[in-house]
């Protein structure tokens, strides 16, 4: 079966198919750490709709697998290669279709970078606010398929919140549109919010008609400050939140992550900036306002932090405030750089933030860990790190993960706050969600998805449908 399902891929689709060994190879992993056993039986460049609506089609008919793939920056396991399946690359798929000026919305290929996107929307005064950490890299698709969050979540909203509408290749090959190029669309229920965040597993995202904003006018004011611990810092990001004050940035970098990145940048890499005078054992913490009153904003969130106990500095320099920003994004490659690295995603009530640092603190010490940790403190989104050595995450590593896992969702929180399931949480996804829920949403995949071909093993098992 599986040669005559690539010999009809072949056939309907040319160069479009690989079978490179070094192509193949590149598919098994993403940015999670995780690499699949085995390659997979090709990778297909898709170029156009058309072209995955053949690789649906195909697939359909012969009972492959297929796994929806990106830029390949997913933080879960979710795009990797699967055993004997297709996995279809949707990166060629990089054309913007339109800017409306006049109705502030854009539609845009799965393909097309983040970042990208914003570079073509500058000089029109408008922009595309969901901006993960990877917005340089990462692909508006894959950020629909896992609605991915990032910096300016607390203010500006997770992807979700920013997706007008979808065009979606279903696992028969038929193309679905949902959604409206209106603000406002009620009519049935909103598949478009249930393809986002759903991982490859209902359809294939090819296409998104995304909402965008006026870039704000106003000045940008960078407030950072040291706190002599993680708790300290936390109890002020938790303090801006219940002040009703909400920044474009409220990042939190720990002491063992900061330390990390300014080994990883070196001297010359911090030099001028508050991260230069931190002292070891100090936790750092920026926040950015935005648009009209950014000054006045910024003011207030400088006083919380020094009545918090922070060493702070405040600046309307926006230079230098990205600059903070770069430093912020280069906490992944400066953990990477050490070894290999499962990037973890928890997100509590930002009032119970102190609590899950102290618990993190906890676990580090209970396994002998050094457990790295970053956090989007705006919305509550903890990123704890594992650095480790060989091809297997260790078991103690899982141990200590799985800990941390239920203690979030103890707080009122979840096990994932913006990666998504992939691979890596399938295995805990039925305790926080409880049985009916999680029996309904397995029901839901196998309308979808009846032959189970849509990223088998993504979010279920395998022989969930």
């Amino acid at each position: 079966m599986p040669q005559s399902t690539l010999a009809r891929l072949q056939d309907a689709l040319g160069a479009t198919v690989s079978t490179d060994a070094d192509v193949l190879d590149a598919s098994r992993e993403d940015r999670s750490g995780w690499r699949s056993a085995t390659p997979p039986l090709a990778v297909v460049h898709a170029a156009s709709v058309t072209e995955v609506q053949q690789v649906m089609r195909i697939a359909y008919e012969t009972g492959t697998p297929v796994v929806p793939r990106g830029a390949g920056t997913g933080l879960a396991g979710g795009a990797i290669a699967s055993p004997n399946a297709i996995v279809l690359d949707l990166s060629r798929m990089n054309r913007i279709l339109e800017v409306s000026e006049a109705d502030e919305l854009a539609v845009v290929e799965a393909g097309v970078l983040n970042g990208d996107l914003n570079d073509a929307l500058a000089p029109l005064g408008l922009w595309f606010a969901p901006d993960p950490a990877s917005r340089a890299i990462s692909s508006i698709g894959g950020n629909i398929a896992t609605n991915a969050g990032g910096l300016l979540c607390a203010k500006y909203g997770v992807t979700r919140e920013a997706v007008l509408g979808l065009a979606v290749v279903l696992a028969d090959g038929r193309l679905l549109r949902t959604g409206h190029r209106t603000v406002k669309g009620v009519t049935g229920y909103d598949l478009t919010a249930l393809m986002t965040g759903s991982e490859g597993t209902l359809g294939v995202i090819v296409e998104a008609t995304v909402r965008l904003r006026p870039i704000a006018r106003g000045e940008v004011v960078t407030v950072a400050a040291a706190f002599p611990n993680v708790e300290a810092a936390a109890a002020a990001s938790a303090a801006v939140t219940a002040a009703r004050i909400r920044p474009a940035v409220l990042e939190l970098i720990d002491a063992a992550g900061l330390a990390r990145v300014a080994a990883h940048l070196g001297p010359d890499g911090i030099a001028g900036t508050p991260i230069e005078h931190i002292a070891p054992g100090e936790t750092f913490l920026l926040a950015q306002s935005d648009a009209d009153g950014a000054g006045t904003e910024a003011d207030a969130i400088a006083g919380i932090f020094a009545t918090a106990g922070g060493r702070v500095s405040r600046s309307a320099d926006a230079a230098a405030g990205e600059r903070l920003l770069d430093i912020r994004r280069a906490m992944h490659p400066a953990l990477a750089a050490s070894g290999q690295v499962l990037i973890e995603d928890v997100a509590v009530p930002r009032s119970r933030l102190p609590e899950m640092f102290r618990a993190i603190e906890e676990i580090g010490r209970r396994y002998g860990i050094e457990i790295p940790t970053i956090a989007h403190a705006g919305d509550g989104n903890l990123h704890p790190n594992f650095v480790f050595t060989g091809d297997e995450v260790p078991a103690d590593v899982w141990a200590a993960a799985d800990d941390m896992f239920r203690t979030a969702v103890a707080l009122g929180g979840t096990l994932t706050g913006e990666h998504g399931v992939g691979v890596l949480k399938r295995r805990w996804l039925a305790d926080e969600l409880g049985d009916d829920s999680y029996e309904l949403q397995r029901g839901i995949k196998a309308l979808f998805d009846p032959t189970g071909i849509l990223n088998p093993g993504v979010m279920f098992e395998a022989s969930a449908r």
